[in-house]
């Protein structure tokens, strides 16, 4: 199985670069002298106070541990209290780690928007600031646009998205006063691109992407940081508990969810763009990271290989044309990315 996706990565990488690599390659260059610049820029985070949301499980919990690692000051949001309340004693039992604090328990749901003033105001009193607040809780979705209901699409926005940015604005100001401060956001790959059967997730992840771009250059000059975290499927509950059409729990464990990314991994890549003040991480399998770059160089190509991926996820054939391309590479590109 490991050798065929190897095959696959190779046949989409070679398939891209038989295209683009000669219009690129001037931007290597300058690509390669950015990426030796921004290494250059490492803080220490000892001390910071970092308030992180969906604390209780998944990535939010490996981000607990990796920051708590780092000599942080944490607070830590969920809805389940008794989950924080765990995560909270796993850490103060880490006898190897040199941090004394006692991590804070903030219990918050994202859904609930207008009380995100005033727990933004209940955070910052705790420790007497944030320095970093890292936006990660949030809610997958399984369904076909056409069966979704309303309620569904204002319940995934509602916590993906406004309760994110409501949040985010609450701490805001008491940042841009102090002249420092970082603003992290977890999105996803889907918020850079969109699949068939996660409409109201991916919208509501481009909308978060949107916001926080906008953001990062409206605060840059006021020193507070904006990074946004563009992971592709890690290993956590995200597709058990995401909503389906009607608004019920999804529960199955997707194959592509279930080889996913470790959380620990993606928490320490998280930490290090943190203290390297990067604006913005991909982590994403290949194909992942060429289908984004599909969308924004070929984009007919790109809706081409959705419409096969819908066909497929319907269980239909793939299109049919009039003349079938002579181009081999193109359909094998086309048959391991869809």
């Amino acid at each position: 199985m490991a050798d065929v996706k190897m095959s696959s990565l190779r046949t989409v990488l070679q398939y891209l670069l038989s295209i683009f690599g000669t219009a690129l390659l001037p931007l290597a260059i300058p690509w390669a002298i950015y990426l030796i610049c921004k290494g250059r820029r490492f803080r220490s985070l000892e001390g910071k106070v970092v308030l992180i949301t969906g604390a209780s499980s998944g990535l939010g919990e490996a981000l607990a541990h990796a920051f708590y690692g780092c000599g942080c000051k944490l607070i830590l949001a969920a809805r389940r209290s008794k989950e924080l309340e765990r995560v909270r004693d796993e850490l103060v039992n880490l006898k190897h780690l040199r941090n004394n604090s006692v991590p804070a328990i903030l219990t918050l749901d994202l859904g609930d928007v207008d009380s995100m003033e005033e727990k933004a105001a209940t955070a910052q009193a705790i420790f007497g600031c944030v320095d970093v607040l890292i936006n990660n809780g949030g809610i997958s979705y399984r369904g076909k646009i056409t069966d979704t209901t309303m309620s569904v699409h204002s319940k995934i926005m509602d916590v993906n998205y406004l309760g994110q940015v409501a949040l985010t604005k609450g701490l805001l100001g008491r940042m841009i006063e102090r002249k420092s401060g970082h603003i992290v956001t977890v999105s996803s790959v889907q918020g850079r691109i969109a699949i068939p059967y996660r409409s109201a997730y991916a919208a509501s992840k481009h909308a978060l992407q949107a916001f926080m771009d906008s953001l990062r250059a409206e605060v840059a000059h006021e020193g507070v940081d904006v990074t946004v975290v563009s992971p592709g499927y890690i290993r956590t509950n995200l597709s058990l508990n995401a909503m389906t059409s009607v608004g019920n729990q999804y529960g199955v464990m997707d194959e592509t969810t279930e080889t996913g990314l470790e959380p620990s991994e993606v928490a320490c890549r998280i930490v290090r763009a943190v203290r390297c003040g990067e604006p913005e991480l991909t982590m994403a399998p290949t194909t992942a990271k060429a289908a984004i770059f599909l969308r924004a160089v070929a984009p007919s190509l790109y809706f081409m290989v959705m419409r096969r991926r819908a066909l497929k996820a319907e269980g239909l054939p793939p299109p049919k044309t009039s003349q079938p391309s002579k181009d081999s590479k193109l359909n094998e590109f086309l048959t391991n990315i869809s």
